[in-house]
């Protein structure tokens, strides 16, 4: 990489190492600019540079995963002679021993041999000779059988340094959970709103459904956003493991949190309303809500109308619903006009024996009532809940 091609933050990286004093442990970020058969060579700004050894970054057929011109993270452990010797953890050579305090100063990992299993954890070999103990509960994200680590070279970080390095308490845990958080928060960046994933759901709660999506990064999908219909308990239409598609709709990065959505990746039923309620035709619906300009009717999930409350009465004036109607009550209604652009459908009741239902619930704005149009695309997913909904809906 040329020097009129670095960033301005590359730049300002290469000036602090070149005019500030490097202290055992620090971390860096550098250029390299060779590689040998025995060591990686970084370019620390100016005529200074560092160096590494190349075993670190290779695997066990000797391929490493770097070329030149990378950019890496490296801790400095010591110079001699100007020359600055830098690792990205204390390897297992005897050489290294004089690095563990070091190390476990300044977070520097440590590359260990789990030898085998004692009482509590794991024996480690760290630097040859220079023997370590890991709790089982510091050996992984998730627990494991023993079978899993032994034999392995795995890195560590130092929790605790005694008796000149002949005392050594490890963790492996703390190291892939730091792992696992930065990459939450690099991926957590490229998310936007309006994004389409696929997650698991993993909770549900009265108010809606914690869903995963990956690298841990989770969010809700609260009851609203479930589906274009009421929903009255959220278990006839998730359980927990299932997959589903979901839209973030807002993500609050001060909060940490991402509302999701997933009714905005379900067939919105007023995309085919004309086909299914015409005007002059007749169905069967249940009241969902009163207000005292009339009551709503649910014909099919995500579907309600209105009758207004001059048409409630048999002619007779009233002054609230609720003296003819019931949330909860069955009856024959017929369209008598249809507005897809407001979202809006005109009934009139047809005379007939209703369901009487001892149930009512708060009024409620007509406006605040009516959901704002999206669009959305048709799915199997979406047929599955259409088919619940109605299987609730029948049993009610």
């Amino acid at each position: 990489m040329m020097d009129d091609e670095k960033s301005f933050q590359e730049l300002l990286e290469e000036e602090s190492i070149q005019n500030s004093y490097l202290r055992p442990g620090q971390k860096i970020e550098a250029l390299i600019v060779k590689i040998t058969p025995d060591w990686i060579f970084l370019d620390l700004g100016g005529k200074t540079e560092g160096y590494l050894e190349r075993r670190e970054l290779q695997d066990e057929e000797g391929n490493i995963s770097v070329h030149e011109g990378d950019r890496i993270s490296a801790y400095f452990l010591s110079s001699k002679h100007n020359e600055k010797l830098f690792t990205t953890h204390i390897g297992s050579g005897s050489t290294a021993q004089s690095f563990l305090e070091e190390a476990y100063e300044n977070d520097i990992p440590v590359e260990g041999f789990v030898d085998k299993e004692i009482k509590g954890g794991f024996e480690i070999k760290i630097s040859g000779n220079v023997l370590g103990f890991c709790p089982y509960s510091q050996m992984g994200l998730q627990k494991e059988d023993a079978q899993t680590y032994l034999g392995k070279k795995m890195i560590f970080q130092i929790l605790e340094y005694g008796e000149k390095g002949r005392k050594l308490v490890l963790s492996s845990r703390i190291l892939l959970e730091k792992e696992q958080k930065e990459k939450r928060e690099a991926r957590k960046e490229t998310l936007s709103e309006g994004m389409t994933l696929k997650g698991k759901v993993v909770s549900l709660h009265s108010f809606g459904a914690f869903v995963d999506l990956e690298d841990g990064i989770s969010g809700l999908i609260p009851m609203s956003e479930l589906s274009w219909g009421r929903i009255d308990n959220i278990h006839d239409v998730l359980s927990v493991g299932d997959e589903v598609e979901v839209k973030i709709s807002r993500i609050d990065r001060e909060k940490d949190q991402i509302s999701l959505s997933l009714k905005e990746c379900l067939p919105d039923p007023w995309d085919t309303v004309d086909q299914l309620f015409f005007e002059g035709s007749v169905h069967s619906g249940r009241i969902v809500r009163l207000t005292n300009f009339g009551a709503f009717v649910n014909l099919m999930p995500g579907i309600d109308g209105l009758i207004h409350i001059s048409k409630l009465g048999k002619g007779k004036r009233i002054q609230h619903p609720r003296e003819v109607a019931a949330v909860g009550q069955t009856l024959d209604v017929k369209i008598e006009q249809v507005d897809r652009s407001q979202k809006r459908i005109s009934l009139a009741p047809i005379q007939g024996k209703k369901e009487e239902v001892k149930t009512s619930e708060p009024e409620e704005n007509y406006t605040s009532y009516v959901p704002q149009a999206t669009s959305s695309s048709f799915g199997s997913l979406g047929d599955m809940f259409q088919t619940k909904l109605r299987h609730v809906k029948t049993k009610q």
